[in-house]
């Protein structure tokens, strides 16, 4: 049996995935995709997000809050999340960073959240899900300063240059390769899987946007997966067998404090 895929970003308890849950899981399942960790957005959407993964044999969550959510941190929202570390289904914390192409919130708020999140993950010992559009300099800094080399992390729709990614990759994070792979006219990033530690590559739908070749125009689900990984065999020269081993190993190990025991 093909070694089992990991969609290490797919928010289960979002529209509409959440609406048909059972037949997309079930679907999943018979695409190979075992593993599934959630994502968070906003805090008040944290509790649905662990009832879903409560209800999904092999789902992990990363509660935290995205940038576009940012403005909503706070004591209380701080204190939640840390009550939410000593579940046994948090993995990561997430999704978390900085996105320079919305308008609100603004920068400095994005990056108050984005700190505050960093450090209270690095105490625990948790990685990090980081979010990143066109802040990429800021975004490394923040995370040198943070000493987010202790947890590491994933970088979530990797889309930089090849010296970004070794960066990242230097300071302990592995890169999530998504729906954009896939397309005819990607160009940088293939070239950046290929030249990438194979240690470094993971796999993700972010279900249910960023669907892959050829079902952009519709929503994305966590059995397009194997797309994914198909197009990562590709580039690597590797068989679909060596890319669900290692891409699943990468994602294990750099979940490690969780998938460990479960």
């Amino acid at each position: 049996m093909p070694a089992a895929l990991f969609d290490t970003h797919v928010h289960l308890n979002a529209a509409p995935l959440i609406e048909n849950l059972d037949r997309e899981i079930d679907r999943a399942r018979q695409a190979g995709v075992e593993s599934f960790l959630i994502p968070g957005v906003r805090w008040k959407e944290w509790p649905q997000m662990l009832s879903v993964a409560r209800a999904v044999p092999g789902a992990l969550v990363a509660p935290g809050l995205h940038p576009l959510a940012a403005a909503e941190w706070n004591e209380e929202v701080a204190g939640g999340l840390i009550d939410l570390f000593s579940n046994t289904l948090t993995a990561a914390v997430g999704e978390i960073g900085l996105d320079a192409l919305i308008d609100s919130p603004d920068m400095e708020v994005q990056e108050r959240a984005f700190r505050s999140q960093l450090r209270l993950a690095v105490e625990a010992q948790l990685p990090v899900l980081i979010h990143c559009r066109r802040a990429t300099g800021r975004l490394l800094d923040i995370l040198r300063q943070e000493k987010a080399q202790r947890v590491g992390g994933i970088f979530h729709a990797f889309s930089g240059s090849i010296e970004t990614a070794m960066e990242a990759i230097r300071l302990g994070f592995v890169l999530g390769f998504g729906g954009p792979l896939t397309y005819p006219n990607a160009r940088r990033i293939p070239e950046v899987l290929r030249q990438v530690p194979k240690d470094a590559i993971v796999l993700e739908t972010d279900a249910p946007d960023m669907p892959p070749h050829p079902h952009r125009g519709e929503p994305n689900a966590p059995a397009n997966l194997p797309l994914i990984a198909r197009r990562v065999a590709e580039v690597r020269g590797w068989s679909e067998e060596e890319t669900a081993r290692v891409t699943t190993e990468n994602a294990r190990r750099i979940l490690k404090p969780v998938t460990s025991h479960r």
